[in-house]
């Protein structure tokens, strides 16, 4: 890596109980974003966490997972964690997921999904969601709606177009 330069962060926002299909998708995720020389980050644990971070270690990326504990746990790391952060912080830790990252996608998700996803937009910081929560703000806030995908396909070709145009090697720091 070139002094001076940052990798290009792609956090991957899901729950640590989701479906199969929720998981392949996030692995599919992982390995794009990792193809493209980007980081993937998670919140380190199982479920789309654990996928993503297996799609991106497969296909030879660096993944990140910024853990709630401050010690390792049951499913936190995941196996594929190349780089945990242990923070102690429980759920405080969604704030350091989504303000680290470029681009956030989200999966499916729970109630901490959707926590990261208002934490990313509040931020600036753009969510596309596949299968995830439909938000609906307030006319006045309209201008940071995420972007939405019920079909797989669609949403790792616009991620591929997406992190095509933004290479690892033209990322700044």
């Amino acid at each position: 890596m070139d002094e001076g330069r940052r990798l290009p962060v792609l956090a991957v926002l899901g729950a640590a109980d989701a479906t199969a299909d929720e998981e392949r998708t996030a692995e599919e995720v992982g390995a794009v974003a990792a193809r493209h020389g980007w980081v993937v980050l998670t919140g380190g644990g199982p479920g789309v966490m654990a996928a993503a971070c297996r799609g991106a270690v497969a296909a030879g990326g660096l993944t990140v997972g910024i853990l709630p504990n401050a010690r390792p746990e049951a499913g936190y790391p995941n196996r594929w964690v190349r780089i945990p952060v242990l923070t102690g912080a429980g759920a405080a830790r969604n704030a350091f997921n989504v303000q680290s990252a470029a681009l956030c996608v989200a999966i499916g998700g729970g109630a901490g999904t959707l926590s990261e996803i208002a934490l990313a937009l509040k931020a600036g910081v753009p969510v596309w969601c596949w299968r995830s929560w439909r938000l609906e703000p307030p006319e006045a806030h309209r201008q940071a709606l995420p972007r939405a995908f019920e079909d797989r396909e669609a949403l790792l070709g616009a991620l591929d177009a997406e992190l095509r145009r933004h290479p690892a090697a033209d990322a700044g720091a």
